[in-house]
Parts: C-alpha cells; sequence; structure tokens
C-alpha cells in the first residue's frame, strides 16, 4: 500500500467539513456574469463572450460546490446511522467512579494473569472494529478508528472492571434502555488493546485487527507486527470464558409429568436436564469469512455435535451440550476460569442445579421446588438492579 502522510489524518474522531473555496468562487462568477450582462445591455461590444465565460464558470462552481455537499452528506448519514448519535447518551465519569468504588474487590482479582485471553473471546463475541476507509477520501480527510464493544447494561460493571484493568482507557455510552457501548478511540488506548489481545485472537475477526495495525502503523509510522491465529490449547486459558460471557446459554429445562390421555398418547415422566448452548452467525459479516473452522474446534473440545439452522438474520451456527457427564466437563473448567458479568451468575445458579441433579436431589419435591425457583430467575428473567441514574 502507499504511504498516506500523517498531515492528512485527523487527531480528533468527529466529523467535521473543511472549508470549502466553491461558495466564495460561485459568488464572484455571479458578480462578473451580472455586471457584464448590464454592460452589455448598455452597448458595451465583446461582453458577451465574457458573458458566456461567466455562464461556464457557474456552472462549473456549483456543480463541484454540489458534488462536495453530496459527499459531506454521505459521511453524516452514515455516521449518524452507525453510532446513532442521535440516541446515545455519554455515561458521566461521575457515575462510573461510583459504579467501580461497589464492585466487588474480589472480581478485580479473578484470574487476572488470563486477563488478555478473556479480553480476547469477549471481543470476538461481542466486540468489532470501526475502521475507517484507509486512503485518502476525495476531501483528502481519513477518520480515526475505534473499538467497540455492545452490550446489556446489566454488563456495566464488568466493562467498568475492563477499563480498570486497560488503565482507565475508553468511554461509556447509553444507546438505550437495555444496552451500553464501551468505546475505545484515543491512540494510546488503541496500541495498548492491541499489545493485549495480541496473538491471542481465534476467529476471523484477527484479520480486522491485523487492517487496524496496517491502519496505525501508517497514521503514527509505527512498526506493529500483525497477529497470528492463536491455536493454543483452549483448556489452558480463559478465551473460552469470554466467547461464552458474549454468545453462552445456560439452560434449565424442567419436565412436568403428565398421565396418558386423549391428547397425550403417552405419559410423561418429571424431568429436569441442563443445556449449554453456543450459537454463532456463519458468516461474519465485517470480513465476509466464514466461522465454521472455530465452531468445529469448539464442537470437539466440547465433545458435542455442530448443527445449522437459519433465522430471519441468516445461518447460524449451534453447540449444544446437555448430557450430564459432559457437563461435567463445563463445570470443571469454569470453575477454573471464571466468568465476570453478569452470566457468572447464571453460571452458578445452573452449577447448582448440576449438584442437585447428580446427588439425585432433582428427583425429590423439595429439590424440584428450589429447582423451579432457581429457574424463575436465570437469563431474560434475572432480575438485575441498577440503581447508578445511569
Amino acid at each position: 500500500m502507499n504511504y498516506i502522510p500523517k498531515a492528512n489524518f485527523q487527531n480528533h474522531p468527529f466529523h467535521l467539513v473543511f472549508p470549502s473555496p466553491w461558495p466564495i468562487y460561485t459568488s464572484i462568477s455571479l458578480f462578473i456574469l451580472t455586471t457584464s450582462t448590464v454592460l452589455f445591455m448598455h452597448g458595451f461590444e465583446f461582453f458577451q463572450y465574457i458573458i458566456f465565460i461567466s455562464i461556464l464558470n457557474v456552472i462549473y462552481s456549483m456543480g463541484l460546490w454540489f458534488r462536495d455537499i453530496i459527499s459531506e452528506g454521505k459521511k453524516s448519514l452514515n455516521l449518524i446511522l452507525e453510532n446513532k448519535y442521535e440516541m446515545v447518551n455519554a455515561i458521566s465519569k461521575e457515575v462510573i467512579e461510583q459504579i467501580r468504588i461497589n464492585i466487588d474487590k474480589n472480581v478485580l482479582n479473578k484470574n487476572k494473569d488470563q486477563f488478555s485471553y478473556y479480553l480476547a473471546g469477549l471481543f470476538e463475541g461481542d466486540g468489532h472494529f470501526s475502521l475507517p476507509f484507509l486512503g485518502q477520501t476525495i476531501l483528502n480527510r481519513i477518520l480515526n478508528p475505534r473499538i467497540v464493544f455492545t452490550s446489556h447494561i446489566n454488563n456495566i460493571e464488568l466493562f467498568i472492571y475492563i477499563q480498570y484493568m486497560l488503565n482507565g482507557k475508553g468511554r461509556f455510552q447509553k444507546i438505550n434502555e437495555n444496552t451500553i457501548r464501551y468505546i475505545i478511540g484515543d491512540i494510546e488506548g488503541i496500541k495498548l488493546f492491541i499489545n493485549i489481545i495480541h496473538g491471542k485472537l481465534r476467529t476471523p475477526k484477527n484479520e480486522s485487527l491485523n487492517k487496524l495495525i496496517d491502519f496505525i502503523n501508517k497514521k503514527y509510522n509505527l512498526t506493529i507486527p500483525y497477529s497470528s491465529l492463536d491455536k493454543s490449547n483452549l483448556s489452558n486459558n480463559s478465551w473460552f470464558t469470554g466467547f461464552t460471557e458474549a454468545d453462552g446459554y445456560f439452560g434449565v429445562k424442567i419436565v412436568e409429568a403428565k398421565p396418558k390421555s386423549n391428547t397425550c398418547k403417552r405419559s410423561v415422566s418429571n424431568s429436569i436436564s441442563l443445556k449449554f448452548r453456543l450459537d454463532q452467525r456463519y458468516i461474519d459479516e465485517p470480513n465476509s469469512a466464514s466461522m465454521l473452522n472455530i465452531m468445529e474446534l469448539l464442537a470437539i473440545f466440547l465433545n458435542c455435535k455442530l448443527s445449522v439452522y437459519e433465522n430471519n438474520t441468516g445461518k447460524i451456527l449451534s453447540l449444544s451440550v446437555s448430557a450430564i457427564d459432559k457437563v461435567r466437563f463445563i463445570v470443571d473448567y469454569f470453575n477454573k476460569y471464571s466468568l465476570l458479568g453478569t452470566k457468572s451468575k447464571d453460571y452458578k445458579d445452573w452449577e447448582i442445579v448440576y449438584n442437585m441433579i447428580v446427588s439425585k436431589e432433582h428427583l425429590t419435591d423439595k429439590g424440584r421446588l428450589k429447582i423451579r425457583s432457581i429457574q424463575s430467575n436465570m437469563n431474560s428473567k434475572r432480575k438485575v438492579d441498577i440503581n447508578y441514574n445511569l
């Protein structure tokens, strides 16, 4: 790629319009056109040629002026659609500090040595790079890249913990009542983030990371090497924990007994079962790359089958574990590499039910009643009290 001068880049993430020469050029052309027309009407010779040249100048300048307006309009519209600025509210530093004070200090020390793998997995599930066009635009402008995580508002404490681990880099936005974004847009924060997850990604997002590296290397004259895909043993680090934090599901299924009847040809016994599920889109849209390879590796890791189904967003790759002997492996893994967000609460409840099944408590009326109570407050039913006036 051609070297792009640093002067062509903005030092801020905002879209500001450069001064345009076309309004003054058009005004001068119109003034000359008006003046030459008046003089021609008063009998001055040869001004018909000046009128003709002035008309061409007006058409030329207005054409270039409208071209720039359309170009700026498209950029502004794209920024609005991408970032939804009209709905975004920044979360103040005071609120962030209040939440940080209230975070359980034990959480900050969980698997600190595994944070880089956890962050890589979480990013591959919930994050993306917002990378502007790499090159010189029509108006000689290049915008800054951003690293963006999007999550449920109940995970605000998790992302404040991540901000703490990233030396306070990044800012927060509330998109709507249930959604927040954690955004890293300054060069020092981006460099730190790249350094932490470098060589630890396993999906096509590693390709996006290398595009980001290429971008900032050119912008800041850096020599950050490209990141290679991590092929280490999944059992030896917390990458899968972060990936599960983004896209995993811990479910408890309760089936009530039903006697044989006219509408039910067979009697149904009481049963309680567990399910761990992990879904991913077949195609990673930013890179137009298949997620099949990583999901096949995870299927081997979890000793389960990989299935494919379709919904309104397209093809979905799905992993599902429900056999109690295979669930044991998942329990051992997450007890070693802890979940840190609200999904950790679902897992802890799920683990309680698992231990009850192993000890046969689920077969008693008291046990079933307890499991039913646990299930009523899991996943989307979980009530998380957020009292931070976000």
